[in-house]
C-alpha cells in the first residue's frame, strides 16, 4: 500500500487540521443544519492543497462502500458518533467514531460511514489534494471486495 499522496500534507497533518476545525464548530463559528432526508454539507475551506467539509448526519444516514481515489483523509466527531466500516483485507471490520475520535484515511483505505445512532452526529472532513475521483465497491457471496463504479468528483461535493 502506498503511504504518500500528491499533496505536502500528511495523515497527521489533516487529523489536526479536523480537529482544529472541528473545535472552531463547537465555539459555533460554523453552522450546522441538520437534515433528515439527506446528509447535510458544506465547503469550510478550499485551496490546492485541501478542501475541508463540515458534515450532518440524521439517524440512519451514510455514504456508501467508497475510497477517496488518489487523495488522503481524516475525520474528526464533533458531536454524536459514527459508525466505520472498513475493508481490512480479509472482510469489514466496524469501529465507532465518538465524539472527539479522529481517524485518517490512507491511499487504498476503503471504508463506509454512516450514523446508527438515534442522535445526529457532526464531523468535520480534510481531503487533499481535494477529492476529483472515487470508486465504490460492493462485498461480494464470496466475501471479496469488488468495484461496482468509479466516478470523477464534482467540485462542491463531499463524501466520508
Amino acid at each position: 500500500m502506498l503511504l504518500h499522496a500528491p499533496t505536502p500534507l500528511a495523515l497527521a497533518d489533516l487529523r489536526s487540521l479536523t480537529r482544529e476545525v472541528a473545535a472552531e464548530v463547537r465555539a459555533g463559528l460554523h453552522p450546522v443544519h441538520v437534515d433528515p432526508d439527506q446528509r447535510w454539507y458544506r465547503l469550510l475551506r478550499s485551496d490546492a492543497f485541501v478542501d475541508v467539509w463540515l458534515i450532518s448526519w440524521a439517524t440512519e444516514q451514510s455514504a456508501e462502500l467508497h475510497d477517496h481515489g488518489g487523495s488522503l483523509g481524516a475525520l474528526t466527531v464533533v458531536s454524536g458518533a459514527l459508525s466505520e466500516q472498513r475493508w481490512v483485507g480479509t472482510g469489514l471490520a466496524t469501529r465507532r467514531l465518538a465524539a472527539g475520535s479522529s481517524a485518517g484515511f490512507p491511499l487504498g483505505h476503503v471504508h463506509d460511514v454512516g450514523n446508527p445512532e438515534p442522535t445526529p452526529a457532526v464531523s468535520v472532513h480534510a481531503y487533499s489534494p481535494p477529492l476529483s475521483a472515487m470508486s465504490y465497491y460492493a462485498v461480494d457471496d464470496a466475501g471479496l471486495l469488488r468495484r461496482t463504479r468509479s466516478e470523477l468528483v464534482e467540485q462542491g461535493t463531499p463524501v466520508a
